[in-house]
């Protein structure tokens, strides 16, 4: 027994600092923030007392011109169109290199670059990009259709009110394709090569290889890809901010979140903090304990 506790103490003692951090600037303010989100605060005086649940019923209940509901169905959209957008541009272009493309080093380049950019550089430069004038008026791409004669194309982009939410989601698909580009291609390169020789050999064509081999591969990428995309979207903030500043067309919660705290409401704004951080656990913590069963499975 002594030995044992010889040999994990050193260990418990390397990794202490790391889970003082975490206990304190992660999982401490997070319980901050549930007991803030279940106080009567909602200016800068110090709080009365605990309102329970009302905090969070109101944001569907008595919420001003719904606007939680708001930002939440602009949160679906957003997050629809981003996951699907990275999800074909990233399996395109991992299934184009992967067939060994001549120069792959300088277009794995390419793909990649947005990422290295931050979101509100690519925001403000798609700000532009994304102008909403149109006709003589025109900028950005707009104005590309119009002087190539083809301004039935032109459009209002994010300002539009019934599309604008999935227009917000190019630059994102722009910035992160790439990402889950290199996801692909890492499990692509992940599978045996005797897999595809032995398909060869049974006499499957290209479509049959990747169709019924290669692509039943890639579900724990998939996975992955859409996990990764989904959450960062659901706290997507930048961006929206730098394409379109604070606009009821284009608010989702994270934006919603911003402008509660300029009005030093802070119970509610813990409150939406919350319900977007129990969101997300529901898309990742599924996720998290089935990456853990098949580790031990394996």
């Amino acid at each position: 027994m002594r030995h044992r506790r010889r040999t994990w103490i050193p260990g418990l003692l390397l990794i202490s600092p790391s889970l003082i951090l975490l206990a304190v600037f992660v999982y401490g303010l997070i319980g901050w923030t549930v007991n803030l989100s279940l106080q009567d605060r909602h200016n800068a005086r110090p709080a009365k007392g605990y309102v329970g649940l009302d905090n969070y019923t109101k944001l569907f209940t008595s919420d001003i011109n719904d606007r939680f509901v708001h930002s939440l169905k602009n949160l679906v959209v957003f997050t629809l169109v981003f996951m699907v957008g990275t999800i074909v541009l990233g399996l395109i272009w991992a299934l184009l290199l992967e067939r060994r493309a001549k120069a792959e080093g300088f277009w794995r380049t390419i793909y990649l670059f947005p990422m290295a950019v931050s979101f509100v550089a690519s925001g403000v430069v798609w700000r532009w990009l994304m102008n909403t004038g149109q006709g003589d008026s025109a900028g950005g791409i707009n104005a590309i259709f119009h002087g190539l004669g083809l301004s039935f194309l032109e459009s209002p982009w994010w300002t539009d009110p019934d599309w604008g939410m999935a227009a917000m989601a190019v630059p994102a698909i722009w910035q992160l394709s790439g990402y889950v580009m290199a996801l692909f291609l890492a499990g692509f390169r992940g599978i045996p090569e005797e897999l595809r020789e032995a398909a060869v050999v049974d006499g499957a064509t290209t479509f049959q290889l990747y169709r019924q081999v290669l692509f039943p591969q890639l579900t724990p990428t998939i996975l992955s890809a859409l996990i990764i995309t989904g959450h960062m979207s659901m706290k997507m903030f930048d961006l929206i901010m730098s394409v379109s500043g604070a606009q009821w067309l284009t608010e989702v919660p994270a934006v919603y979140v911003w402008q509660t705290l300029l009005t030093r409401d802070y119970a509610k704004a813990a409150a939406i903090s919350v319900f977007l951080l129990l969101i997300v656990a529901v898309v990742v913590v599924p996720y998290l304990i089935h990456v853990n069963r098949s580790e031990k499975r394996s």
